[in-house]
């Protein structure tokens, strides 16, 4: 009698939900610094140089974080491929939680000097290198942990986790700048969220350590059916349509996180007027819904397949972000049912990882997804807040414009992949099914 296709297990849940904390306590390692980015560059830059150009060097060590991230990803991701996803799944978080760790205890300019802002770099590249590997790291070891039939759930899960981070870090920066003065903010306050996201990371990594190998991996080992060749040469040769597909969705992805989550509280504020207290509250709504969105994405791809999925749900972020923008400023009563749409709307992007791992096979699948998803996080994320506030001198309604082009570049991702990625076929995924 064949085997039928098991169930999650108790041991699913677990791997899922401490591959969730992880990811959730690294992201908010890596992004809080840019809510303490003026008292950083306040502290960490001559205090005799003009304020334009302390934000400048102070979001370029922000900035530097970002192109860190390809190198790293792809370093990492060839280790993954070659001797294991655990040991990189760990290694990831050790990476970004030593030097978050390292920012809360650094002396500031008035004690180093022009090594202070170095060492400030040097932290902020470790933090680009770790997420590079651990996003897409994570995203492989789930899917090839559990089920088939569940890698949307649990892509979907770990997208939400991620999100996570960045709501945890609004909220410790919130709760920081309220409870504190600005002078005990610049006496020391800053260093808490640092330190509290190091200490984070570190329980995070020895809790990792209860996780197991993924079964794809052990079973690779044992049919020595690892790459022979170095894994990213494989991937640029032999894979091209599975990159270019990967990249653009990145881009819809990065375009949904960046434009409508980070950058719309300030094109409120200084669009229509919204106090800024009115903007973080719906901003908060928007990003919890956006969790729940990655979920409903994720059962969505499992149940209905990536092709339906991505169609139906970048028509809804079409509509719903087109809606959010046009609406926002003549019905402000509304503004977090509008904002709540709009983020519930860019829950899509969970559908985006269950892609990704079904593009490429397994021995080297980490390092296509990290290559892929890095280097155009690297350029698109790069990019976008410079061409939407650009594009603004045209046309208010410029972040709405962009959302909707990414929205039917992911219609039209939905259309090429009814063909080639559909739920029923078996398309380079291996797994390895329980009786």
């Amino acid at each position: 009698m064949p085997n039928q296709p098991r169930q999650l297990n108790r041991q699913d849940y677990k791997t899922l939900s401490l591959a969730a904390l992880g990811g959730a306590l690294e992201f908010y390692d890596f992004i809080i610094f840019v809510f303490f980015a003026a008292v950083v560059g306040e502290l960490f830059f001559p205090p005799d140089i003009p304020e334009w150009l302390r934000q400048l060097q102070t979001f370029g060590i922000f900035a530097a974080g970002y192109l860190a991230r390809p190198l790293g990803g792809i370093i990492m991701a060839h280790f993954g491929d070659k001797v294991g996803r655990k040991k990189m799944f760990t290694l990831s978080i050790l990476l970004m939680a030593l030097p978050t760790l390292a920012i809360g205890l650094l002396p500031t300019y008035a004690t180093l000097g022009i090594l202070a802002p170095l060492l400030l770099l040097a932290m902020r590249l470790l933090q680009g290198a770790a997420i590079g590997g651990e996003v897409p790291g994570a995203w492989v070891f789930v899917a090839e942990h559990v089920p088939a039939r569940r890698i949307g759930i649990a892509c979907g899960t770990l997208t939400a986790g991620l999100t996570v981070g960045i709501l945890l870090g609004s909220v410790v920066a919130t709760l920081i700048n309220t409870s504190m003065t600005p002078q005990a903010l610049h006496d020391g306050g800053w260093r808490i969220p640092f330190l509290l996201g190091g200490v984070f990371g570190l329980m995070a990594m020895y809790l990792r350590r209860w996780l197991r190998e993924t079964p794809i991996f052990i079973e690779m080992q044992q049919r020595k059916a690892l790459a022979e060749e170095l894994p990213i040469k494989t991937v640029v040769m032999n894979h091209k349509k599975a990159v270019a597909i990967s990249m653009l969705l990145t881009w819809l992805l990065s375009a949904g996180i960046v434009v409508v989550i980070l950058m719309s509280p300030v094109w409120l504020q200084k669009q229509y007027g919204f106090a800024p207290a009115l903007t973080l509250q719906g901003n908060s709504i928007a990003t919890v819904m956006l969790c729940i969105g990655c979920l409903l994405a994720g059962l969505a791809a499992d149940r209905f397949g990536a092709s339906k999925t991505l169609i139906i749900g970048c028509l809804l972020l079409a509509g719903c972000t087109g809606l959010f923008y046009h609406a926002a400023g003549t019905h402000p009563e509304q503004l977090f049912l509008l904002y709540g749409l709009a983020g519930l709307s860019v829950g899509v992007v969970g559908a985006v990882p269950f892609v990704m791992v079904r593009a490429f096979p397994a021995e080297v699948r980490f390092t296509g997804i990290s290559f892929s998803y890095n280097l155009s996080y690297a350029i698109f994320g790069g990019i976008t807040p410079i061409l939407v506030t650009g594009l603004m001198a045209v046309s208010p309604l410029a972040p709405g414009w962009y959302v909707l082009a990414l929205s039917m570049v992911g219609l039209a991702l939905g259309v090429v992949l009814r063909q080639d990625l559909n739920h029923e076929d078996a398309v380079a995924l291996q797994t390895v099914e329980s009786p």
